[in-house]
């Protein structure tokens, strides 16, 4: 029996989820290593939700260390069908101020080092990405920052660079000059992993600053940006509440099947420690056993 139906990511700022009663600490193992930490499933607003510290508690791993196939891996062994993830992002745009939340619908990838695919092994999928998160949810996260008065912008473009390191002022002004929205580290390989694993997912991106190109931005201290995470940690665990109360208990969108016609692969050809490695991904579409 599923140990929980919606997994929740915590960024920056947000290591535990308020609210969350008959919490467990569950620690998964997974053919691609270990989660950044022990998921905390439990349940928030009368539905099973696992919760996980990205960086784990504490902030321990960087961007690039993360080991976002466990990540998503172990939210499909609990059961987990959607993934409403938290991100502390800067902002590209004079408009997307502190305190705001952009719901992106697009990814641009930065990225030099990151693994984010399940297949390889002897197994090739391509599956669709050209809309990257599930509409469906973005609705209901839309409507739960309108619920709880927090300004969520829905649209736009996440993009995601390698860091840690934060952007140069050329780099940041390049970024503006393509047209993109904010600017994080992490989401868009747990975007990636998420539809090759038929999980819907959604970004909830916290603007905690402008990045470097705004001439303000010499003029920010730490201070300030501590306090805009927690004021935006305070304001995603709303938000998260909200959307989970009205998630709809069913799917209606296509994220459960992305990976119908992706695997390209002859199944007969696809190696006996592969499909034992990639049971719970394409179990339901190639035959583990090899007959």
């Amino acid at each position: 029996m599923a140990q929980a139906e919606i997994g929740i990511i915590g960024g920056s700022g947000l290591y535990a989820m308020p609210g969350l009663s008959k919490a467990k600490e569950v620690r998964v193992k997974t053919p691609f290593g270990a989660p950044s930490d022990a998921y905390v499933c439990g349940t928030l607003e009368g539905r099973k939700v696992a919760f996980l510290a990205r960086h784990g508690r504490g902030h321990r791993i960087l961007p690039g260390e993360l080991n976002f196939r466990a990540n998503i891996h172990g939210f499909k062994q609990l059961g987990v069908e959607r993934i409403v993830s938290i991100s502390a992002v800067g902002s590209l745009k004079e408009d997307h101020k502190p305190l705001d939340f952009v719901i992106p619908d697009q990814f641009f990838d930065r990225t030099r080092h990151r693994v984010d695919t399940f297949f390889g092994g002897g197994v090739v999928a391509h599956i669709s990405f050209a809309d990257p998160v599930c509409e469906e949810l973005a609705t209901v996260v839309e409507a739960a920052c309108e619920r709880v008065g927090v300004t969520g912008k829905r649209g736009g473009t996440y993009l995601c660079m390698e860091g840690p390191q934060f952007s140069t002022k050329t780099e940041s002004n390049v970024y503006r000059g393509l047209g993109m929205d904010v600017i994080g580290m992490t989401n868009l390989q747990e975007a990636k992993l998420a539809r090759e694993a038929e999980l819907c997912y959604i970004t909830v991106a916290m603007v905690t600053d402008y990045d470097c190109w705004h001439p303000q931005h010499d003029s920010v201290t730490v201070g300030q940006i501590v306090a805009v995470l927690g004021k935006n940690a305070e304001n995603a665990a709303r938000v998260v509440r909200e959307t989970v109360a009205a998630m709809p208990p069913e799917r209606s969108c296509r994220c459960g099947s992305a990976l119908a016609h992706a695997i390209l692969t002859d199944h007969k050809k696809i190696p006996a420690a592969t499909r034992k490695k990639l049971k719970l991904i394409i179990g339901k579409y190639v035959k583990v056993s090899g007959r």
